[in-house]
């Protein structure tokens, strides 16, 4: 007897791989992402694997998504920007403040040697943990805490990426990285400049 629940998910895979594949060709590379790692961790961490499954229709859509109530995640040119702006060799420890979904987390393990994320609500960190178990990636911790106050316990950092808006980098973040750090932040009270 034929498998059609196994054949409807080997078409969606296929489906969302084109749009993944789409976003990447229309939304970076056209846009000026040309860091070949970077575009090769894009294709191969998939976004829609990293929402709620309501959302899956607009995973690749040129936009922030909201995924909890007053929680985004970000629109793949901004993280794609930031990414490359971080300019990872492979070999750093990598600070991320706002695990969010854990989209951006997967992407990081790809690009860098160590990731530890933050983010403030408890949710959000075990689901961002069950969407990296999925990905079977290995080269990340998760802590929730508040990251105005960073992680002190695994410091110096090599890069810093900060997800969510801020009036200016928090001294405390500045005090744990390494020097030659590259830091990259949304920053400002009204627009936000990166």
């Amino acid at each position: 007897m034929k498998d059609y629940f196994a054949d409807l998910t080997g078409n969606f895979e296929k489906y969302f791989s084109f749009l993944n594949k789409k976003m990447i060709e229309e939304q970076l590379v056209k846009r000026g992402i040309n860091n070949e790692k970077i575009l090769k961790a894009f294709e191969k961490i998939k976004r829609h694997n990293f929402l709620p499954t309501a959302l899956h229709s607009r995973a690749y859509d040129d936009y922030a998504i909201e995924i909890f109530p007053g929680q985004t995640i970000s629109q793949p040119y901004i993280t794609a920007f930031m990414l490359e702006k971080l300019n990872l060799k492979g070999t750093e420890k990598v600070l991320e403040i706002g695990t969010g979904s854990g989209y951006q987390t997967a992407l990081l393990c790809l690009l860098a040697k160590e990731v530890f994320s933050i983010d403030i609500k408890e949710n959000l960190k075990e689901s961002a943990f069950n969407n990296l178990q999925k990905e079977k990636l290995t080269n990340f911790r998760l802590f929730t805490a508040d990251g105005k106050k960073g992680l002190k316990e695994n410091a110096p950092y090599d890069a810093v990426i900060i997800s969510c808006a801020c009036e200016q980098i928090p001294q405390e973040i500045l005090n744990q990285t390494s020097p030659g750090a590259r830091i990259i932040a949304p920053v400002g009270k009204e627009a936000q400049v990166l």
